[in-house]
């Protein structure tokens, strides 16, 4: 029986951080978090991108393109949607994650999916360096385990002969 694991060895990868700038004070904790985890890993600072885009809304377009060009091994998205009053948490919410996943799907690149969704300010501050630790870094994480299981498993397979 074969038995296959991804590692997180980050050397030699090249990795887009995709950031929502909306409720920034969260957001960059938890771009810091994947670009420590990243480099901490091995993957070298100069073959980590960071992109900043509006809103939650516009994370899946942006990470579309980036994973249309070929450029990186795997796209760290993150973001920070926290409910308020009206329904609009739902729709943006729901639709940023199903646009991620489609993303992932159609372009066959790992997403790591740091994108909260949190009932309040609180929630978030928890989740982006305090008490539920960071969770770009372990967005982060899965990516590198996720591109090393690829690679192991012979995806995505060579063109070449």
């Amino acid at each position: 029986m074969a038995e296959f694991t991804g590692t997180r060895a980050g050397s030699g990868r090249r990795i887009a951080v995709l950031v929502s700038r909306f409720n920034e004070n969260i957001t960059q904790k938890l771009a810091d978090g994947a670009v420590d985890a990243l480099i901490r890993h091995g993957v070298a600072f100069d073959d980590v991108d960071v992109v900043w885009v509006p809103g939650a809304w516009e994370l899946p377009i942006a990470a579309r393109w980036l994973a249309a060009g070929e450029r990186y091994d795997a796209l760290v998205v993150l973001g920070a949607v926290i409910r308020g009053e009206t329904p609009h948490f739902d729709y943006v919410a729901g639709e940023a994650a199903r646009g991620l996943a489609d993303a992932a799907r159609d372009f066959d690149i790992p997403v790591g999916f740091g994108l909260l969704t949190c009932d309040t300010m609180q929630q978030a501050e928890d989740r982006a360096g305090g008490g539920h630790g960071n969770k770009g870094w372990d967005a982060a994480m899965v990516v590198l385990e996720m591109v090393s299981l690829a690679d192991q498993l012979g995806f995505p397979e060579s063109d070449e002969d």
